[in-house]
């Protein structure tokens, strides 16, 4: 009911850290269409890093 206390786990964060970008990207594809692509790169660098991360791991 009541999540204010509960941590994110490591992989949630990383996601919305991702979401958080790609939804950069989508506002900045009416402003600047540049920008955009340069955003969308970042976050799916950001993706793959964290997916070559997380397969060391296991």
């Amino acid at each position: 009911m009541f999540n204010f206390f509960k941590k994110k786990d490591p992989e949630q964060k990383a996601m919305d850290h991702y979401r958080g970008l790609l939804a950069e990207s989508h506002r900045l594809s009416t402003i600047d269409r540049k920008a955009s692509d340069l955003k969308r790169a970042e976050a799916e660098s950001f993706l793959e890093a964290y997916e070559k991360e997380k397969i060391k791991k296991t």
